[in-house]
């Protein structure tokens, strides 16, 4: 990933975090309209796990620029959601919500370079995780 790519990344994250409670809303609403059997999935506070989710977007946005420090705690998050009985499958589908909502939520800054750097990013990240799982 070049550095062009990591800063689109990095400055369009900046513009969600604030509106960050509405980016999950949206995202996991999309996620559960695109594939509904993933809610039995999450069965605590849809809010709280939003918050988290932000939480761990943030940082892996910000770990981009030290990815040896990065894959090693992104390996461990994909062998937890085994655990968690998420399917492989499922990348795919977090990754659609991901871009839904970014696309939703930075409206005119979500240019199709960002968009490419985003899919880039998750690709990268969801393949670690995958890899990291032994589906």
């Amino acid at each position: 990933m070049d550095a062009k790519k990591k800063e689109l990344v990095q400055e369009s994250f900046k513009k969600v975090a604030p509106i960050s409670e509405k980016a999950a809303e949206i995202f996991y609403g999309k996620l559960f309209e695109l594939d509904p059997s993933l809610k039995p999935l999450f069965k605590g506070d849809i809010v709280e796990q939003g918050r988290k989710l932000m939480k761990v977007l943030g940082t892996a946005v910000a770990g981009l620029n030290n990815l040896e420090a990065l894959i090693p705690v992104v390996k461990d998050l994909g062998r937890r959601h085994v655990g968690y009985g998420v399917p492989e499958s499922s990348y795919a589908t977090v990754g659609e919500a991901l871009i839904y909502t970014l696309g939703a939520g930075l409206g005119d800054a979500f240019t199709p370079e960002t968009k490419e750097a985003w899919i880039e990013v998750y690709g990268l990240l969801s393949n670690v995780m995958i890899e990291a799982s032994d589906y």
